[in-house]
């Protein structure tokens, strides 16, 4: 299976298992992710955890040889599937963690950009190089990008199609943290366990609202704030998490 979905406690565990072609994106590979990503939305998991088999490539984008003498209109599909099965990423109900153990290029870095939150091991390299093949990103490089590192940084790796290692990574905010123990998904659950024990229908208004903030000005940006907010206190976690802090206790959140 070039998808191989997995349970690792209360956490899903997503891996590209492609590792002799170092997890590269084939079309057929994209349509088992739309699907893998579709069977987590509907489960109990608290969030999904993305990775790449074998020791050398989380992945290294679009699976090139399927590119070659393609109409315009299959380059165009071509595309929008691979954006429409990123873009379950932002709307699933759980929060996902992109687990970046070795080369994240092109379709692989969009991937991971996809997700919620990236960390990556001291070894791994991340680029969008298809200028090099007289191309641009296609599965969303060109808008998350700027939105993580800001317009100039995005501009010199998407134009010169550099590699950046894992430390200027967590330097331009491209990933969150850096991991260096001997299991990557061991230190992905303790760091998705600093926020999977909070509310999740709470958490999915914080998400929201962060990514709304960068497609609207302040003043729109403020209302939806308040819209959000006013959503997360009808609900009965945050008159759990109020209590609970009131009587100095601990809260107990039941996602709802």
């Amino acid at each position: 299976m070039a998808i191989e979905l997995t349970r690792r406690e209360e956490f899903s565990v997503l891996t590209l298992n492609r590792p002799d072609a170092l997890n590269a994106l084939s079309f057929a590979l994209i349509r088992d992710l739309a699907t893998a990503l579709d069977e987590v939305a509907g489960s109990d998991v608290r969030a999904l955890l993305v990775t790449g088999a074998g020791e050398k490539a989380f992945c290294v984008g679009a699976d090139v040889k399927e590119l070659m003498g393609r109409t315009l209109v299959a380059q165009k599909r071509g595309a929008e599937a691979g954006q429409h099965a990123f873009a379950r990423l932002d709307v699933l109900p759980i929060p996902s963690i992109a687990v970046i153990n070795g080369y994240a290029f092109g379709g692989g870095l969009e991937l991971a950009m996809a997700c919620t939150f990236r960390l990556a091991t001291p070894g791994a390299k991340m680029g969008l190089p298809e200028i090099k093949l007289g191309l641009i990103p296609g599965y969303g490089g060109t808008q998350r990008l700027p939105r993580l590192v800001g317009e100039a940084r995005a501009l010199e790796m998407i134009m010169t199609g550099r590699t950046v290692g894992a430390e200027e990574a967590e330097r331009i905010g491209l990933v969150n943290r850096l991991i260096e123990g001997a299991d990557p998904l061991a230190e992905a659950i303790a760091f998705a366990r600093e926020f999977s024990q909070f509310s999740l229908p709470v958490l999915g208004f914080a998400r929201e609202a962060v990514k709304r903030a960068l497609d609207n000005p302040i003043s729109e940006g403020l209302r939806i704030e308040t819209d959000l907010g006013t959503l997360a206190y009808q609900t009965a976690d945050a008159a759990e998490g109020t209590s609970a802090f009131v009587e100095k206790r601990k809260p107990i959140f039941e996602d709802r």
